[in-house]
């Protein structure tokens, strides 16, 4: 006979491998994206890019290593952008984020960045296209980031040919001048594609991503405090088939990741660990439905979703160790693009955790209104046309 316990976990067992039948690891994210290039057409012209982000974000999660709370407000990033040039442009603008129900501005930035385009390649230097842009698994990369801290400063190459895609970046966190009490922080990676087949109906492909943090410095006071180096990585395979009716497609992609504290004075938890992220998904006309399993044992992530790892930076139970973990869930996001640059994204992400399965199942729900467009301004004349 099974306990309710049982049976709870057999059905979810069942309805991953239900879904893998059919069959990634993420939802279509392009919606959020903002990718500003230059264009040999648009040569001495100066635009508007608004970017609006509207969202609702609630999790009523109860466990031990992801707190529960709710995220509601609004993001703006108008930016001047001037084409100066069939290779190159150059952008200046802000981000300002608006947390409803909180007195005043969250967050405000300026934004700024050269950018150089030339047949699949891209340099930029300033404001990053970054966060979820990077597209890294949930496990490495937390989507909430794209809510919370989108902005990133630095560095980043862009690779974007038909068969192959790179983004190598480098972001500063932290500066420090001469004697000031704080460390430096820096953050960058890598996230890779490599298309093995690519065709109007099937799409075999293997991923490769890592993200490497490092907080140090010489010119600092906080000589007691040592120097910290880690990493995180991820590589797997998705394989995507296309149909094309009222159902899109349906795919698997699947990761293995790892952890490794590099640091020279190690004082964390766990110095290395692992992860499975298995993931088995449908898109049709009435929305995407995928099927996650997590397998971590000694997991600790940089940038990723805090549910996934082996330590607890919860509120009331901050450093609890578990060193295996075992998440089943269940996604499903409705995407609509209501009129022209106007964008409808609904989720309900539930999921279990399999080595606490007396509790209640567990759930996150989302609602997010993006609007996006470019608006031209004017031509600059040159002297002597």
């Amino acid at each position: 006979m099974f306990t309710n316990a049982g049976l709870k976990r057999a059905l979810l067992l069942i309805t991953f491998l239900f879904s893998a039948y059919f069959a990634s690891a993420q939802f279509n994210q392009s919606a959020f994206e903002n990718r500003i290039r230059p264009d040999s057409s648009l040569t001495n012209e100066v635009h508007f890019n608004f970017y609006n982000l509207n969202y609702v974000r609630n999790y009523e999660y109860t466990n031990d290593f992801h707190d529960g709370y709710t995220l509601y407000g609004t993001q703006l990033q108008p930016q001047i952008v001037y084409y100066a040039h069939p290779n190159l442009a150059i952008t200046a603008g802000a981000f300002i984020r608006k947390d409803f129900g909180r007195n005043g501005i969250s967050d405000a930035k300026p934004l700024f960045s050269v950018k150089y385009h030339k047949r699949n390649l891209t340099l930029i230097f300033g404001s990053l296209e970054g966060n979820i842009q990077h597209k890294y698994i949930e496990p490495l990369y937390d989507f909430e980031r794209t809510l919370t801290t989108p902005i990133e400063y630095g560095t980043q190459l862009l690779v974007e040919r038909k068969k192959f895609t790179l983004d190598a970046w480098i972001a500063w966190q932290k500066m420090i001048y001469k004697g000031d009490p704080a460390k430096e922080e820096i953050i960058g990676g890598l996230s890779t594609e490599s298309f093995l087949i690519k065709n109007d109906d099937w799409k075999l492909s293997i991923p490769a991503q890592f993200l490497a943090f490092h907080q140090g410095g010489q010119i600092d006071v906080l000589k007691e405090i040592p120097i910290t180096t880690m990493f995180n990585g991820a590589t797997g395979i998705k394989l995507h088939k296309d149909i094309n009716t009222n159902i899109k497609q349906v795919y698997t992609d699947n990761y293995i990741a790892v952890y490794k504290d590099f640091s020279p004075d190690k004082r964390r938890a766990y110095q290395g660990g692992f992860g499975l992220w298995l993931n088995a998904g449908v898109e049709s006309k009435w929305g995407s439905l995928v099927a996650s399993y997590w397998k971590g044992n000694n997991f600790i992530s940089i940038k990723g979703m805090p549910l996934y790892e082996s330590v607890s930076d919860n509120l009331y139970s901050p450093g609890l160790r578990q060193s295996s973990r075992n998440i089943v869930s269940l996604r499903y996001a409705y995407q609509k693009e209501l009129i022209p640059h106007l964008y409808l994204d609904v989720r309900f992400e539930p999921h279990i955790d399999l080595d606490h399965t007396d509790k209640q199942l567990q759930f996150n729900h989302s609602f997010f209104l993006t609007y996006k467009q470019d608006f031209k301004l004017f031509k600059v004349k040159k002297e002597g046309r």
